[in-house]
């Protein structure tokens, strides 16, 4: 039996997690402390997932102990890793390009796990996407480093799986709690990595307060809410395509406040994104 159409509101509300990490960028660059990019992932998501531990008081039982630990280290600590690994061996457009795979591979995780055969229009449309984004934010100078290229792809894949996993297992405690264990487990799975690799940070201005704060309750703890409850609300391909709205944010934001160019190529790749997400919401 079809599935009834998903509701606009919660497509809308799903997509504000994108639009939020789309923030990230001009965040991490003018707000938080330099050179320390694995213990800023680590930091916004272990506070706030402790946080929210505390206030909910209620652990994992039985086998959602192995599966909270997987889906914590798919969508959070490894994510985060793989993200900033390529952030820092590319530049932001052709990690972001690499990203923009995610709503392919997740149409193939969907249809091995979940059974979702993706239909011919949204592989044209994540495809169109994927074009999209590069027009949108990689240049000609762009360099093309293996290393960085395979992680910004293995990250796409990574969480790839975690969306379909959630989609697949569907939590049994409410949306605050899911949340609070996948931030908690990812921010424990991170942290040694980056104090082992980057050392702890010794100055911390007020500045970088509010950037973490910012991070932690805006672009972490509510962003993941919203997006773990689109995936039990939506297709998990269509949310999928939500996540090329990061991309978009980060450009008009640096349009905006750090006054970068937008060109006209940039624009064409802007709207040919905006088709490929509309396109994505109508086969869910």
């Amino acid at each position: 039996m079809k599935s009834p159409p998903a509701k606009l509101s919660d497509i809308l509300l799903t997509a504000l997690a994108p639009m939020s990490w789309g923030t990230t960028y001009v965040v991490a660059t003018e707000f938080l402390p330099p050179n320390h990019p694995l213990l800023v992932a680590a930091l916004r998501s272990l506070p706030i997932g402790l946080l929210l531990m505390a206030w909910c008081k209620q652990l994992p039982q039985g086998i959602w102990w192995w599966r909270i630990l997987l889906l914590g280290s798919l969508n959070i600590g490894i994510f985060q890793a793989l993200l900033f690994i390529a952030a820092y061996r590319l530049p932001g457009g052709v990690a972001a390009t690499a990203g923009a795979i995610q709503p392919l591979l997740v149409g193939v995780f969907a249809w091995i796990i979940l059974r979702e055969k993706p239909s011919k229009l949204s592989i044209v449309a994540a495809i169109a996407g994927l074009v999209g984004v590069g027009l949108l934010v990689i240049s000609p100078a762009a360099r093309l480093d293996p290393i960085g290229i395979v992680a910004a792809i293995s990250g796409a894949a990574t969480m790839g799986l975690g969306t379909v996993l959630i989609k697949r297992w569907k939590r049994p405690v409410s949306l605050l709690v899911f949340t609070a264990w996948q931030l908690t487990v990812g921010g424990i799975v991170l942290l040694p990595i980056a104090l082992a690799i980057e050392g702890p940070i010794t100055n911390i201005s007020t500045t970088n307060l509010f950037g973490f704060v910012y991070l932690g309750v805006v672009g972490t703890g509510i962003a993941y809410a919203l997006w773990f409850r689109g995936i039990e609300k939506l297709k998990a391909s269509a949310v999928s395509y939500l996540g090329l709205m990061s991309p978009v944010v980060a450009t008009i934001i640096g349009f905006v406040f750090l006054n970068q160019s937008l060109t006209p190529i940039q624009l064409v790749g802007m709207t040919i994104v905006l088709i490929s997400v509309l396109i994505g919401q109508q086969d869910n």
